[in-house]
């Protein structure tokens, strides 16, 4: 009996212990980065600058006449521009561009180059419930044929005696 207890005691540790390894970090802003609600509705954004070199950096900007200054060059900034993360107002933009990110352009971009997703969605869910109704449904008609074969069968067994 104490064998099978430590075989669950250390099964039960094998599985905390992958628990661990596979749990997913959440993304957090840095501290002192992210818009509060109250700096939000003052014009205030987090910008998400990104470098040639490919690096990152986070800065807190207030949009004044629909313009950020970023390094000291005015950057466009309407509302078009600006995505909300977690209720943060979030502009994206290249550290070389004037012109911050815009996903209206990114997926009409994206339709123009025959590289958008969204038929594959509705195709996906086609497949999806196709396999999940892979069997061929039985008419109406043809369950009641066998319905009635069946009680005969029955009344058949019974009249001549069950065999």
């Amino acid at each position: 009996m104490a064998e099978g207890i430590k075989d669950e005691l250390k099964e039960i540790k094998d599985l905390l212990i992958e628990e661990r390894i596979h749990k997913e970090k959440k993304f957090r802003l840095p501290f002192g980065k992210k818009t509060s609600a109250r700096q939000a509705r003052a014009g205030y954004v987090t910008i998400m600058k990104i470098n040639e070199n490919g690096f990152i950096d986070f800065k807190k900007e207030k949009i004044e006449e629909q313009t950020l200054m970023i390094d000291g060059i005015p950057r466009l900034s309407t509302p078009d521009y600006v995505l909300h993360w977690k209720k943060v107002p979030m502009v994206i933009i290249p550290s070389w561009s004037t012109k911050p990110f815009s996903p209206t352009d990114n997926y009409e971009a994206s339709e123009k180059e025959n590289n958008n997703i969204k038929g594959y969605k509705i195709l996906l869910d086609k497949m999806k419930k196709e396999t999940i109704d892979s069997k061929p449904k039985m008419g109406g008609m043809l369950k009641w044929i066998i319905g009635i074969g069946l009680v005969a069968v029955i009344i058949y067994a019974f009249v001549s005696g069950g065999g």
